[in-house]
């Protein structure tokens, strides 16, 4: 078995339930609503946390910016034995109503290109998070009075790539947001069996050109969001 050679953690370190993000300040907000929760890794700023919530054991891991980073965390953490991972990540609505701090669970992802390619070839699939821990995810957000949406979403691989028919293109498409991982999370669950799941929150919304607020400004609704993502993984069987 290959030895990963980013997350420096030992096979065992690493729970089955995991949280992903792309920010390190989110994963050190994340890790304080684990009981006990340790250190394991801040090699290459990839910080892993790992510790209990209701008596399962956790770890919340970064994944960096992007499909390429995402796809090292991913492999990565399946080598150590994680069998569900949840990205808990922000996002850009797509739709009017949505507003900041609003959650979003991705019943899909699509892409063009990039990571998912170099593991498919000339092969094209529908990364789709899987329909269990999605359907926890819904319930508990409807359970705890969150507002959310539920749709399929973009993973762009260029952040300052968007031009003025970007949101008109997509939504037409039927995304309800725009994001960078949930489909090379998704893909690579999906040839790995491992479930995945998306949960985002919205930092700004590209309808109304609203500008994009920072991980202090989402420290409420990510908390919240954060309690969704671990009740939903609590209760499912992996």
């Amino acid at each position: 078995m290959v030895d990963p050679q980013h997350i420096k953690a030992k096979r065992g370190e690493i729970a089955e339930r995991v949280i992903v993000s792309g920010d390190p300040a989110r994963v050190i907000q994340l890790s304080y609503e684990l009981e006990d929760a340790r250190l394991l890794n801040d090699n290459r700023g990839l910080l892993v946390y790992s510790g209990e919530f209701e008596g399962k054991e956790f770890t919340v891991a970064c994944h960096g910016i992007g499909a390429p980073s995402i796809a090292i965390v991913v492999e990565e953490l399946a080598m150590l034995g994680a069998r569900a991972i949840v990205r808990l990540g922000t996002c850009g609505g797509l739709l009017k109503p949505m507003a900041v701090g609003d959650l979003v669970v991705a019943t899909s992802a699509t892409y063009l290109g990039g990571t998912l390619s170099q593991y498919l070839g000339r092969r094209r699939i529908t990364p789709k998070p899987d329909k269990g821990l999605t359907s926890l995810l819904l319930d508990e957000a409807r359970a705890e009075g969150v507002k959310h949406f539920a749709g399929p979403v973009f993973s762009s691989d260029a952040f300052y790539a968007e031009d003025p028919d970007f949101v008109r293109r997509w939504s037409s498409k039927g995304c309800v947001a725009v994001e960078m991982e949930c489909a090379t999370l998704f893909g690579l669950a999906m040839l790995k069996g491992v479930k995945a799941a998306g949960a985002l929150v919205v930092s700004d919304n590209l309808c109304n050109n609203d500008p994009v607020v920072d991980a202090r400004a989402l420290r409420a609704p990510v908390k919240k969001a954060g309690e969704v993502v671990l009740k939903s993984l609590a209760l499912s069987q992996v």
